[in-house]
């Protein structure tokens, strides 16, 4: 793995904003980087991160089971106890899954280190799966890369094919925070590859579902949701006063409700308890747990936190880096301190998709700083041994 820089491609910006890419700049700061690529091997690929990858899904999976049926472990988890049914029942009613994306700890040595799973509503896919390979193609054409390079990415296949399995006899719906330019331009691309498998589909704001008298959810045209996609993470929905409608209809979303046990932070202490030692998993515990204390230098993580906010890395006593934020009245969990990839453009995550079952492409991530977070870059990879 190393860091490699290139000249960018003429024109990349109208390119990223003809495909609906607009979000390629944030509140005025670059999100995509066009000149610099993260350098891979075929066989750190395939070894080190496309099949750990695998195994890590696999483990999370049997897991679930456990967790759903366990009081103890949805307490730990912060689970509302009055919808812990409708996780319960969408596990084993066998609710078909879309998507997640690991974030892994790779310093070009070593195994990948698990640092989470973001199994409910990551973002990035749109960069990952259409837009970086748009770069590695132009750049081959363009001679800057050699004809027979290549990047770890069969999204867009691996989600056409994943939502050929949903039932297409529906109008399948996409629900998202529609005026969040990055959530819209995400649940859009979601949105042409279920047409490209053969779905109708229609995209609302999550605001705008609505309920009929018997309690099943509809659109602006008062038709009734069979299926919805929905850029919403299930631990806003379980609270707030939309809750109470989830139990009789809560099993058309997609994700499906027992997602939010492996969007879970409080999933890397039972992952460790459940694989002691395995060689892709950090020592990690509950905030209250004796065991903790063993921990010298840490990452301190909200059970439902995103975009890094209320992270807290230390090391030997000494706080390395903090990000404010607005969670944690849940608890916490405390994992053991993995370093990060560093180079000039700072330190890097490895973000792996599992699409369905299948480990099927990789984005990278770099920030200056240790804890990723919403504005931090996507940088797109290549294989070029």
């Amino acid at each position: 793995m190393k860091r490699m820089t290139f000249p960018e491609r003429p024109g990349w910006r109208d390119k990223a904003r003809a495909v609906g890419f607009g979000f390629h700049e944030m509140y005025g700061e670059p999100y995509w980087l066009d000149d610099a690529a993260y350098a891979f091997t075929l066989e750190e690929i395939e070894e080190r991160i496309e099949a750990p990858s695998e195994e890590l899904h696999e483990m999370c999976m049997d897991l679930v089971g456990d967790i759903v049926a366990s009081e103890e472990d949805l307490d730990r988890l912060a689970v509302p106890e009055d919808l812990r049914d409708l996780v319960r029942s969408s596990w084993q009613r066998g609710d078909r899954h879309l998507y997640g994306r690991f974030d892994l700890a790779y310093d070009g040595t070593g195994p990948v280190k698990l640092l989470e799973y973001n199994a409910d509503t990551p973002t990035s896919i749109f960069e990952t799966a259409f837009f970086q390979y748009n770069w590695l193609t132009d750049q081959i054409e363009a001679g800057v890369l050699p004809e027979d390079a290549d990047q770890f990415n069969s999204v867009q296949e691996s989600l056409i094919e994943a939502f050929s399995s949903f039932s297409s006899d529906s109008i399948f719906h996409f629900a998202a925070m529609t005026d969040n330019e990055e959530d819209r331009g995400t649940t859009v691309y979601l949105m042409d590859c279920a047409s490209q498998a053969g779905h109708r589909v229609e995209l609302l704001d999550i605001k705008d579902i609505g309920v009929d008298a018997q309690g099943r959810f509809t659109d602006l045209q008062d038709r009734v949701i069979d299926r919805c996609f929905k850029l919403y993470p299930w631990e806003f929905m379980l609270r707030e006063k939309f809750a109470e409608h989830l139990p009789k209809s809560g099993h058309v979303f997609v994700e499906p409700a027992w997602k939010a046990v492996l969007s879970n932070k409080g999933l890397l202490p039972l992952l460790w308890k459940r694989y002691p030692n395995h060689p892709n998993l950090l020592p990690a515990f509950s905030e209250d747990d004796p065991a903790a204390q063993s921990l010298t230098s840490f990452v301190r993580k909200p059970l439902l936190s995103r975009e890094g906010e209320n992270v807290t890395i230390m090391t030997e006593g000494r706080e390395l880096a903090a990000a404010p934020g607005d969670y944690g009245a849940e608890g916490f969990v405390i994992q053991q301190y993995a370093p990060l990839f560093e180079s000039e453009g700072g330190y890097a995550v490895l973000g792996s998709w599992i699409v369905g079952d299948r480990a099927c492409g990789l984005g990278v991530r770099e920030d200056r700083s240790r804890i990723t977070a919403n504005l931090s870059r996507f940088v797109p990879h290549v294989i070029l041994e």
